[in-house]
């Protein structure tokens, strides 16, 4: 019993830990959607300013400690989130997946180099990488106290108890009891609804990060006496702790917590009653390795799966399509020609070996092309099938094996490996399959590459270079320009794969797999045969790269090798091959550039590195890819003809609201606008679309305190945009947006809510995972306005403590509403207020309408279900193709007119808007 005990409690210091990072990811990942793969990182750093701060200049342990977590990691949060998170929460996940990797990489380095700078200096720092047996926030050494024969607890242990279980119920305070705590409860839920209702999204990402850091911070301190200063121990911890963010679902932070404490007990009581675990070298560390993978499998079914682009995920735009091959690849045959006489004409024998050992880890970076360019897979499992390729092969040639035969059947052991890692993991996507391949990466360092027979002990294999007749491959000469050959075909084979009709179905099963499939493709054939090709190369790289080194051992790639490579590739421009060729020799080069000419620290390179990761915030597409581009809008531009461009649309008029009653004209060329009126709100010859594409077209409406504007017309004119436009959520290309006369133009969502404009978006304006409650609150922070509500709404107070997602869909749009009848505010945009609802229902949220009218709102009303709407409308809008093609007072609205323009008959696709005079017919343009 004593045993098991003290399982349990020496289980709960590490599950301790593990919980207050799994807190730290799921805060993080909640409020601005990125999976922080650095937050190990953020804790390594804060362990080592601690010891720095601590050991090294003297400085009290408690004191010194709530600076560190108090001040130091929020500072670091609030930064990274300002410079990069907000960034990469608008590009593609297999870029924020990669810029936290570089983070991961960074960080540490950097830390470490500037206590090099520091002691070169002469500052009293105390030695930092890789010292263990540092003393903690209590006393040193440890105090300890016997509870039970043969179970006692020191004073570290007893601290890092102590302050998890301040951190645990602080935590649940502030999210479940406090209002800051509600609304990031709210921004994790629906972030752009946030900002509709006037909450800053990105002032509460910055304090879910500040958050976090601190938590990560705090781990760190607690733990410097267990793991000391190592990099790679803390890099470990955070993905063990990965799991219980697993456990948590991403969201949960009660449930990510205890997951944490669970996941140390249950390493301990593995390591402890095991027994079949001695047999098996490295399985007691690799068991969170194995909970973690499968807890991705069972708890991410519904996620987006592997190799499906995400939205924000579009392929580059391919500027040389269409040229002739000269133009395309001419550049590229005579760099690798001159690279190739280079090596037997101007090169030392130094740098021909730098040269042919970064050729020979090309082949490797163009496995990055297959499965993340091609396949928009992340795998961070590629330095895995280099070490088992490898491995095979030096095994091989050990039993008398030729190269040839032996590399040939390592690479298909690697293909294999690949086959095995991808078959369970294909159907999870994004950090989900990230997560995935990394456990297995750690598995097989930890217990596959563990294995005798395979890794030889620590001296490995030797791997001979190959002699092919007369060309042998010992002169590194003959070797690179051998190198050079192998990577071109690599290259040349890959594009040609990408545009023979197996690529575009690749392409196709990126970006639309159920479309795909609809087509005849098999999408999990295409899937595995990417992710085994991808591995398959990757070990035959492996192989190359070992046979330049001529020995391999188990431990020349791990898992963490792999990260760095991921990240330097990716920043390159992983989705054209011959990109991932400029990062291998980047790779092999700057480090040996850095130390004979700038410093001899092995840490700045790796720094460098780390932060090219970070420049996808920026350029998404890597900094290679990001050349072109621009190399290509200075052409087009100079090429370009002079003077400006014609607008769309040319002169905009908005036709009169009633009899005798005419607004103001503008040209949409320039010229004096008129002085604002008195509207409540009014849009201004607005052009307005995505991504390039206009969807607005001079769009010109009033609308006055007290009164119903409808906007109607067909789907897709361009109603939802108009509301996103008055709302602020899109900002126009051109045009004026006015609210109260004043130009709210450059308004953001939040500024134009705290305004008084209301958006009620198109579906549900509620927060699902808060209660009925809770989403009240939000709105109305006085109790007796919320009682107000369940006065006039009976059902709505019968469920106050339900989820708002559990609510049917007539009471969710009460629910929506109703805060807007305590208070009303000045403008109501209500994007199909009735869509999905029962006619009984339909009725009721027009009465809410009208009543919100009474008030003095003033209401823009987008409709399908024109009768109802007309029954409540005071001036209807027709919107066809873009632009108002008639607006006017109810009474004179006709039948056949308003069938006409919904089937979008009215629409002459002339540059003005036509005015129509009561009982008359809509003239056209």
């Amino acid at each position: 019993m004593s045993d098991l005990l003290g399982f349990v409690l020496s289980g709960l210091v590490s599950g301790a830990l593990y919980a207050l990072l799994a807190t730290g990811l799921v805060l993080s990942y909640s409020a601005s959607g990125l999976f922080n793969f650095a937050h190990g990182a953020t804790a390594y750093l804060c362990a080592l300013v601690f010891h720095e701060l601590h050991t090294g200049l003297g400085l009290p342990a408690l004191p010194t400690a709530l600076l560190v977590v108090g001040v130091v990691a929020p500072a670091l949060g609030w930064a990274l989130d300002r410079l990069m998170f907000r960034k990469l929460a608008r590009v593609g996940e297999t870029a924020q997946i990669v810029a936290t990797i570089g983070l991961l990489v960074a960080l540490p380095a950097l830390g470490l180099w500037i206590v090099e700078l520091l002691g070169d200096a002469g500052v009293s720092v105390s030695p930092a990488e890789n010292q263990f047996g540092l003393p903690g926030v209590g006393p040193s050494p440890a105090r300890s106290w016997q509870l039970t024969d043969g179970v006692g607890v020191d004073s570290d242990q007893l601290i890092t108890w102590v302050a998890t279980a301040v951190v645990a119920a602080g935590l649940w305070i502030l999210m479940r009891h406090t209002p800051l705590g509600l609304r990031l409860r709210a921004a994790v839920d629906n972030r752009s609804l946030v900002e509709l209702r006037g909450m800053s999204a990105d002032r509460l990402s910055s304090i879910a990060w500040m958050l976090s850091s601190a938590l990560a911070g705090l781990a760190g301190v607690l733990a410097t006496p267990l793991l000391g200063l190592s990099a790679h121990d803390f890099t470990l911890f955070l993905f063990v702790s990965a799991t219980a963010a697993v456990l948590g679902r991403f969201v949960s932070v009660p449930l990510a917590f205890a997951g944490g404490l669970g996941l140390g007990v249950l390493q301990n009581l593995v390591a402890g009653y095991a027994a079949f675990a001695e047999h098996v070298t490295g399985f007691r560390t690799a068991v969170p390795f194995l909970i973690l993978f499968a807890g991705l499998l069972v708890l991410t079914r519904r996620q987006r799966t592997a190799g499906t682009a995400a939205a924000t995920d579009p392929p580059p735009v391919d500027y040389l399509a269409g040229l002739s091959w000269g133009r395309r690849w001419g550049p590229w045959a005579v760099a690798a020609l001159l690279l190739a006489a280079a090596f037997y004409t101007v090169t030392t024998p130094f740098w021909s070996g730098i040269l042919t050992q970064g050729l020979a880890l090309s082949l490797v970076f163009v496995s990055f092309s297959v499965v993340t360019g091609l396949g928009a897979m992340v795998s961070l499992a590629q330095a895995t099938f280099v070490t088992g390729a490898a491995l095979v092969a030096g095994l091989l040639m050990s039993h008398g094996w030729p190269f040839v035969a032996a590399a040939a059947v390592g690479t298909c052991a690697a293909a294999a490996l690949g086959a095995l890692v991808a078959l369970p993991a294909l159907r999870v996507g994004g950090r989900s399959l990230a997560l995935a391949t990394l456990a297995l990466a750690f598995l097989a360092d930890q217990v596959l590459f563990q294995m005798g027979w395979l890794r030889n002990g620590d001296t490995g294999w030797a791997i001979p270079r190959p002699v092919f007749g007369p060309v042998d491959l010992g002169d590194d000469r003959a070797m690179g320009v051998a190198m050079i050959v192998l990577v071109a075909l690599a290259v040349a084979a890959l594009s040609a794969l990408r545009n023979s009709p197996s690529g575009r179905a690749m392409l196709a099963v990126r970006s639309a797999p159920a479309a795909a499939m609809a087509s005849g493709v098999s999408v999990i054939r295409v899937k595995l045969t990417l992710f085994t090709l991808s591995a398959g190369l990757a070990g035959f790289g492996g192989v190359m790269y070992a046979s330049y080194s001529t020995r391999v051992t188990a431990t020349d790639f791990t898992a963490m090798t792999g990260l760095v490579w991921l990240a330097v590739v990716v920043a390159a421009g992983v989705r054209r091959p011959q990109f991932a060729v400029v990062a291998g020799l980047v790779y092999a080069v700057v480090p040996h550039l850095l130390s004979q000419y700038v410093t001899e620290s092995s840490h700045l390179p790796v720094v460098l590195f780390g932060l090219a990761g970070l420049a996808l915030a920026n350029d998404p597409d890597g900094y290679a890819a990001a050349v072109s581009t621009r190399l290509h809008r200075r052409r087009r531009a100079a090429t370009a003809p002079s003077g400006p461009a014609p607008r769309a649309g040319g002169e905009t008029l908005v036709a009169p609201r009633a009899e005798g009653e005419k607004l103001p004209t503008r040209r949409a060329e320039g010229g004096t606008l008129p002085a604002p009126s008195t509207a409540a709100l009014e849009l201004r010859a607005v052009r307005a679309g995505y991504e390039g594409a206009p969807v607005l077209h001079g769009v010109g409406l009033t609308v006055r305190p007290g009164e119903i504007l409808a906007l109607l017309g067909p789907n897709g004119a361009g109603k939802s945009t108009t509301c996103r436009v008055a709302a602020g959520v899109l900002a126009p290309l051109t045009g004026q947006v006015y609210v109260a006369g004043r130009d709210a133009t450059r308004q953001g969502a939040v500024g134009r809510s705290r305004a008084g404009v209301v958006l009620a978006p198109e579906g549900r304006g509620i927060f699902p995972s808060l209660t009925v409650e809770e989403n009240l609150a939000l709105r109305l922070r006085a109790r007796d306005e919320r009682d107000a509500v369940y006065a006039r709404f009976p059902v709505l107070a019968a469920r106050r403590g339900v989820l708002a997602g559990s609510l049917s869909g007539g009471e969710q749009q009460m629910l929506a509403l109703a805060p807007l009848l305590q208070s009303p505010p000045a403008v109501l945009i209500a994007d199909e207020p009735s869509l999905g609802l029962a006619p009984r229902v339909v009725e009721e949220v027009f009465l809410l309408l009208t009543e919100l009218k009474e008030a003095g709102t003033a209401l823009l009303l987008v409709e399908e279900k024109a009768s109802e709407v007309l029954r409540v409308a005071d001036t209807v809008a027709y919107l066809t193709r873009g632009r108002v093609t008639w607006c006017g007072p109810r009474s004179a609205v006709e039948a056949d007119r308003l069938t006409e323009a919904y089937l979008g008959l009215a629409a002459g696709g002339g540059d003005s808007t036509a005015a129509r005079a009561p009982g008359r017919g809509v003239t056209r343009p």
